[in-house]
C-alpha cells in the first residue's frame, strides 16, 4: 500500500508565521521603520526548492534573480533565467540531489554565477555583526543575506538548511526567514538570537561552522572565462595538494629556477588536476539553424577573448609554454594533457558539457553528442568565434536536441596552440597552457613564501602578483582565488 506522504509541518514556536495576524503586524511595523526594503525584490522571485536537498540552489536562484543578474544562458525557450536545476558549475546536480550542498560550495556557486559574495562563518563572526548585516541589507535592495542554519534550535524537524532573509523588526529583534522549503514550513519570523544559535552550529559533513553570506551585484558584467570545479570526486585531494602539499614541497627542496618550481606543481600532480579549473563556454539550444549572435553574446565573448589574450601576454604564460614544450617529450602526463587541446577533442568535450548543462544531468558513455560540426564565425575583425554544434541524444530516449557551444578565440601568431584553416592561423581557444597558468595565479600568495632561494622567491612572487595585471585578468584571478578559498574553508582552511 502506498504511503500517503506528508502535508506540511506545524510551525512551532518561537517562530511566527508570516501570514498570521501577528506576522502581518510585525511586517507592517518593520515596513514603516524601513527595514523591509529588500523584501519586495526577494518575494517577487521567491520559489520553492524543486528537490528536498536543493535548498541551497533554490536560495541562490531567488537571490540572483532578485538582484537581476543575467545568467548568460537560456533557461527555457528564449528566456535567460536562474532556476535551481541550472546551478551545477560547482557540483553535479545528481550529487546535490542525494547529498545536499555545503556552505563553501554554495558560496562558490553564487560567485561563479556572477554575484559578489562575502562569507562569514559563525566562529569568525558574532551576533552583533550578523544583526548589523541583516539591518543593512533589509534596508536596501542591492544586497541580500543568505543563512545556513540547523533547524533544531528553531524546534523544527530536519537538519541543515539554507534560506534567504527577507526583513528585520528592530523592536522585537526578529528576522524574516523566507523558507524555500515551502512544502514544509511557510515564511516565518524568528528572534535573531535564536537564529544566531542555529547558525553557530557545526555541519557534520565538513566539521566546520555554518554561517551567513552577503550576496550583491558585481560592478561589471558577469562574463567569466574560468571557474574552479568540484564536479569530479577528486577535487578535494587536488585542492589539498595545491594549498597544503605544494607549499611544503617548495619549502623542503633547494630550487633555483622557475622550471623547477613548475615541476613541483605539475610533474606528479593528482590525476584530476586538469579538471580542477575549467573554462566556461557559452551554451545554447540550436534555433532553426540560426548562426547569428546576439549583442549580449558578442559582448560576453569579447570579454572572454580579452581575458584569454591577456593571459597569453603574461610572463608566467611564456614560462609555462617553455616548460610544457620541454616536458612533452619525456612526460606522459604532460603529453596527455596537451592532447586535450586539439580542436576535435575540444569539440567533443565542450559539446558534452553543453549537453550536461541543457539536460540537467550527466550523460554517460562518452557519446552524448553526435554529428559534431565546427564553424568559424567572424563576429568582427577583432573577435573571431568558434561555433561547435552537435546533436544530443538522451540515453534511453529517441528525442534529439541540437546544441551550440560558442568558444572564444584570441588572435595570435601561429603556434602549436593555433586553430588553422587552410594553413592560416585564425586564433587560439582556451588550452592546457592557459589553464595551468591561471591555476598558478589562483593559488594563495603564501604558497610561494617557503621558497628558500631569495632571488627565486622574488621572481616567482613578481610573476604571480596581480598588481601589474590588466583589470580584467586581475578580476578573473581574484575571482578564482576567492572560489578556491570558499571550497577550502569546507576542508578546515582558516579565513585570511
Amino acid at each position: 500500500m502506498a504511503s500517503a506522504g506528508l502535508y506540511r509541518r506545524t510551525l512551532p514556536p518561537p517562530s511566527i508565521e508570516f501570514s498570521s495576524p501577528e506576522g502581518k503586524k510585525i511586517f507592517t511595523e518593520a515596513l514603516a521603520k524601513g527595514t523591509m526594503n529588500g523584501f519586495f525584490k526577494l518575494i517577487s522571485y521567491y520559489q520553492t526548492q524543486s528537490e528536498p536537498a536543493f535548498c541551497g540552489l533554490a536560495t541562490i536562484s531567488v537571490v540572483l534573480n532578485a538582484l537581476a543578474i543575467d545568467p548568460g544562458r537560456k533557461w527555457k525557450g528564449p528566456w535567460r533565467w536562474f532556476d535551481d536545476t541550472m546551478l551545477d558549475c560547482c557540483e553535479p546536480l545528481d550529487k546535490i540531489k542525494s547529498q545536499g550542498i555545503t556552505f563553501g560550495k554554495v558560496a562558490c556557486l553564487a560567485r561563479c554565477s556572477g554575484a559578489k559574495v562575502e562569507v562569514f562563518r559563525a566562529d569568525q563572526s558574532n551576533i552583533d555583526d550578523f544583526r548589523n548585516w541583516v539591518i543593512s541589507c533589509s534596508s536596501e535592495e542591492d544586497c541580500h543575506v543568505i543563512v545556513s542554519y540547523l533547524r533544531t534550535p528553531l524546534n523544527q524537524t530536519g537538519s541543515g538548511h539554507f534560506s534567504p532573509l527577507g526583513g528585520y523588526h528592530a523592536e522585537r529583534d526578529m528576522v524574516l526567514i523566507l523558507d524555500v522549503a515551502r512544502f514544509k514550513y511557510p515564511p516565518h519570523w524568528v528572534p535573531v538570537t535564536v537564529l544566531w544559535n542555529a547558525l553557530n552550529t557545526i555541519d557534520q559533513d565538513t566539521g566546520q561552522h555554518r554561517g551567513y553570506m552577503i550576496i550583491s551585484r558585481l560592478n561589471r558584467a558577469p562574463s567569466i572565462l574560468y571557474t574552479v570545479s568540484c564536479r569530479h570526486e577528486g577535487w578535494s585531494s587536488v585542492a589539498k595538494f595545491l594549498t597544503e602539499e605544494v607549499p611544503l614541497i617548495l619549502k623542503s627542496e633547494d630550487l633555483k629556477e622557475i622550471p623547477e618550481v613548475l615541476s613541483v606543481v605539475y610533474k606528479s600532480p593528482p590525476s584530476e588536476l586538469r579538471e580542477f579549473i575549467t573554462w566556461i563556454a557559452e551554451v545554447r539550444r540550436q534555433e532553426d539553424g540560426n548562426l547569428t549572435l546576439s549583442e549580449e553574446e558578442k559582448g560576453r565573448l569579447a570579454i572572454k577573448a580579452d581575458v584569454l589574450e591577456q593571459i597569453r601576454s603574461t610572463a608566467l604564460f611564456n614560462h609555462m609554454i617553455k616548460w610544457l614544450d620541454s616536458e612533452r617529450s619525456c612526460c606522459d602526463t604532460i603529453t596527455n594533457l596537451g592532447d586535450r587541446d586539439t580542436l576535435s577533442a575540444v569539440a567533443a568535450r565542450v559539446c558534452c558539457q553543453g549537453a550536461d548543462i541543457l539536460t540537467g544531468c550527466r550523460l554517460s558513455g562518452g557519446n552524448c553528442c553526435s554529428k559534431i560540426d565546427v564553424k568559424h564565425l567572424n563576429v568582427d575583425s577583432e573577435n573571431p568565434v568558434t561555433l561547435i554544434s552537435g546533436t544530443v541524444t538522451t540515453t534511453g530516449s529517441s528525442s534529439e536536441q541540437g546544441v551550440d557551444v560558442l568558444v572564444p578565440l584570441c588572435q595570435r601568431k601561429p603556434s602549436s596552440l593555433c586553430l588553422c584553416n587552410e594553413g592560416q592561423c585564425i586564433g587560439m581557444h582556451p588550452s592546457t597552457a592557459d589553464v595551468l597558468t591561471v591555476l598558478l595565479f589562483s593559488l594563495p600568495l603564501h604558497t610561494w613564501s617557503g621558497i628558500k632561494d631569495e632571488k627565486l622567491r622574488f621572481e616567482v612572487t613578481s610573476l604571480i602578483t596581480t598588481e601589474d595585471l590588466p583589470p580584467l585578468l586581475s578580476e578573473e584571478v581574484l575571482f578564482l582565488r576567492e572560489q578556491l578559498h570558499f571550497l577550502m574553508t569546507d576542508n578546515g582552511a582558516p579565513s585570511p
